[in-house]
């Protein structure tokens, strides 16, 4: 069976892709070892796919080359995304920084997009492994558990490492460099962070606390929630320093961002000085982060017999807490994988391979990963209307 078009890989950016690419006419195979459609779309944002970014630029990504997304996302920018939302009268809201996600559940997207794809009279083959690649006589090949196909272009859609349980592979990876493309090592992105010995019994024992903070690795810093668990360190700030975080980095953590607690805790000793200042700080941060925190001898102590020396070495506790991560949870729990696919061999316009001609890339396959935040999702649409727009 001949197309125009195959597409290995029924995620956010194949699902474009064939969308786009079939209606512009072309005849376009759709490949997938799933049996479900866009279960990656359907468990993101908590059930209600966080779809997009308001602000999604640039900046929010990581690339070796990091103006290679440039082009792909002026070119389809979240408010064209924003657009086949509303087109589809899918009710939205915006959350922090940005964040778009769907009132209902994220099964609207994944419609959404099938409703696109059946538009286009694309042809889906899901519950397919594909065994081999081959480009011979001017066309792909592609051999499967379904069959064989050819197609003038291939494009492959597979994503990254990140969650196996849900079939995440490194089979784009493998194609890639079949075809002589480099890939960039890949890792786990967007991951909660793990400690071991007497610095995870103390992190476990605040399991459930949650703080807004400031975490920083080398110049990059974010500030937003952060969780203590069980294995470590997580929420939102945690997951987005992540993908800067290597083996050996230590991060430095302000928990209390909004308030000069060395300032505050002075004016508190003129006003207040009896009460000790384990009291006072619990009045600003959670009582189980004062205590595991503080030094208990300090913290017994009235606030009014704590000398400005004292007082700021005990502060730095709090807002310059330095920690030393032994890993992450890796890709079990990861939502990106950073890395992939070099970009230095693909089109920036097309996501065509420069040494391989009709052979594409696109989504999280690539070496472009955003930050939290429905950043990701833009990408995979925009990466995906660049290759439908060309195969």
């Amino acid at each position: 069976m001949t197309y125009d078009a195959i597409v290995i890989g029924a995620g956010a950016a194949g699902l474009m892709c064939a969308a786009v690419a079939g209606q512009r006419g072309r005849q376009v195979l759709l490949i997938d070892h799933a049996k479900k459609i866009g279960e990656k779309i359907r468990i993101s944002g908590g059930g209600r796919c966080n779809f997009t970014n308001i602000h999604s630029g640039p900046q929010n990504f990581l690339s070796e080359n990091k103006h290679f997304m440039k082009s792909a996302l002026r070119r389809y920018g979240p408010q064209d995304f924003i657009a086949l939302v509303e087109k589809y009268g899918i009710a939205y809201h915006e959350k922090t920084l940005g964040q778009l996600f769907c009132d209902g559940s994220s099964q609207q997207i994944i419609d959404l997009l099938l409703n696109e794809c059946e538009k286009a009279d694309v042809d889906f083959r899901l519950s397919t492994e594909v065994d081999a690649v081959r480009f011979e006589d001017g066309v792909y090949k592609v051999d499967s558990s379904s069959g064989s196909f050819e197609g003038q272009s291939l494009v492959i859609g597979t994503g990254g490492k990140s969650i196996p349980k849900l079939g995440a592979t490194g089979f784009g990876y493998d194609v890639a460099q079949q075809f002589g493309l480099g890939v960039i090592e890949p890792r786990a992105g967007l991951v909660p962070l793990t400690f071991s010995g007497v610095v995870l019994d103390g992190l476990a024992s605040l399991a459930g606390v949650s703080v807004d903070a400031v975490v920083s690795c080398r110049k990059t810093s974010f500030r937003e929630g952060l969780l203590f668990t069980h294995r470590g360190l997580s929420g939102p700030s945690i997951l987005q320093i992540s993908s800067y975080w290597r083996f050996g980095d230590g991060l430095t953590i302000n928990l209390s961002p909004d308030v000069d607690l060395f300032e505050e805790l002075r004016g508190r000793r003129q006003r207040d000085g009896k009460k000790t200042l384990n009291t006072h700080l619990q009045m600003l941060l959670p009582k189980r982060l004062v205590e595991f925190r503080g030094r208990a001898d300090v913290l017994a102590l009235r606030l009014a017999d704590i000398s400005d020396k004292m007082l700021r070495k005990e502060v730095e506790r709090f807002q310059n807490w330095q920690v030393l991560p032994q890993g992450s949870e890796g890709y079990r729990t990861a939502e990106v994988t950073l890395g992939g696919v070099d970009t230095k061999g693909l089109s920036s316009k097309t996501m065509e391979a420069l040494c391989q001609p009709d052979l594409y890339f696109i989504g999280e396959v690539v070496d472009v990963t955003g930050h939290l935040g429905g950043h990701n999702f833009q990408w995979a649409w925009a990466s995906g209307v660049a290759a439908g727009q060309a195969i």
